[in-house]
């Protein structure tokens, strides 16, 4: 009997100056264990997000793709459907390609709190998210499902938050859980992490840093120093990736 060629499945990353990416080997380990040797996963690096049509046109195939830092928002307008929860939080990390039409959908949110409950206690009632951008929005939306009030850190003004420079020794001890949500302290710029007072910080925090390389950041290490439980985002990461795998497949 003649052998039939599957059709090949392409997946991939958009985002910007992502050599580094988790979301590749991820996914490639998944298709090896898998033994879909018909499935690969590209990291398609975009200049601007106007070059995304282009990446589609060209790219036979594509059946999804995660969508990273800068343009988790920049990408909705190019889309046909937005999932609920993706509408609600203004943020897209995954798009999934179903007969010409492409849906969004936020996987973030989902991994987040998948990684973040375990380690929650009775008084981590309120929290401080450092960073505005498109990760935020989906940390702000757990949060607020959780019945954690939340206040913006940035480096702006704004109504919903402080400035760095605001934050003081009662905020940051009436605030014990503190997501970074900056990609500050990423490799290579391992020594660099937001610029809150850590001296305020102490054994009731729980300091969480969407960056997993370095695995401990200089902003983790610092409230480790001060007896902080710490986590980095390789969980949530993982989390977001295998939802992102059953929106594909579903």
């Amino acid at each position: 009997m003649e052998k039939t060629e599957k059709e090949p499945h392409k997946f991939g990353l958009v985002g910007k100056n992502i050599s580094y990416s988790f979301s590749r080997g991820y996914f490639a380990k998944k298709f090896e264990d898998l033994g879909l040797d018909d499935y690969s996963y590209v990291n398609f690096d975009l200049e601007n997000i106007s070059e995304l049509n282009d990446l589609i046109a060209q790219t036979e195939n594509l059946k999804g793709l995660n969508v990273t830092i800068p343009y988790k928002e920049e990408i909705i307008p190019f889309l046909e459907n937005l999932d609920d929860a993706a509408a609600e939080i203004g943020a897209v990390n995954t798009v999934k390609f179903n007969k010409g039409f492409m849906t969004g959908y936020n996987t973030d949110a989902y991994g987040f709190q998948r990684s973040l409950e375990p380690y929650l206690k009775a008084h981590h009632k309120k929290a401080l998210i450092l960073g505005t951008g498109g990760a935020s929005k989906a940390i702000a939306y757990v949060l607020k499902n959780l019945g954690i009030s939340f206040k913006f850190v940035s480096r702006s003004k704004r109504e919903d938050g402080y400035t760095y420079p605001e934050l003081t020794k009662d905020i940051i001890e009436d605030r014990l859980l503190i997501i970074n949500c900056t990609p500050l302290g990423t490799y290579p710029d391992v020594n660099n992490k937001p610029n809150i007072p850590y001296d305020h910080i102490n054994k009731k925090h729980l300091l969480f840093d969407l960056i997993y390389n370095p695995e401990t950041s200089a902003f983790l290490q610092n409230g480790q120093a001060r007896g902080a439980t710490i986590l980095n985002g390789l969980k949530m990461l993982e989390f977001q990736a295998e939802k992102a795998w059953e929106i594909w497949n579903r």
